[in-house]
């Protein structure tokens, strides 16, 4: 098992942080390192409900996942399960700062082999993540969302 820790203190109220998760058009804008887009086919925002979706890479190769929303609290916890490979449990903690929200992220990977051999993208991948998310909040801030 590997464990790969994040965070991110994000200028918004958890609320607002929050809502760029469960609002699926949001999450596909943000979702994923910089160059990739999304296309949802399923999206229960709710335990045990299904997120279906594949990621677009920039060189036009997709990539298919399947996960499984474990734990919702709003606005605080998401915790979701990446049911096809590589199989990993992401969490994505929201907690009140000084400055607004911080956002903490732990993904867990089953494989420990695959995630030393990708460690170096992931990380990238995760901090890219979090980057996008920054933007997508700030967008919504500014449109009233």
């Amino acid at each position: 098992m590997s464990v790969f820790r994040h965070s991110r203190d994000i200028p918004a109220r958890p609320e607002s942080v929050f809502s760029a998760i469960q609002d699926p058009e949001r999450l596909a804008r943000w979702w994923g390192p910089d160059g990739f887009t999304n296309t949802f086919q399923t999206f229960e925002f709710w335990p045990g409900g299904a997120w279906l979706f594949t990621m677009h890479g920039p060189d036009g190769t997709d990539y298919p996942n399947q996960s499984e929303f474990l734990d919702i609290v709003p606005p605080s916890r998401v915790r979701i399960k990446h049911v096809n490979l590589p199989h990993f449990e992401l969490s994505l903690s929201l907690g009140p700062s000084a400055t607004g929200t911080l956002v903490s992220w732990v993904g867990v990977f089953e494989n420990q082999d695959f995630a030393e051999n990708m460690r170096s993208f992931l990380e990238t991948a995760n901090e890219q993540n979090l980057d996008r998310l920054v933007r997508e909040v700030s967008a919504g801030a500014s449109h009233g969302g």
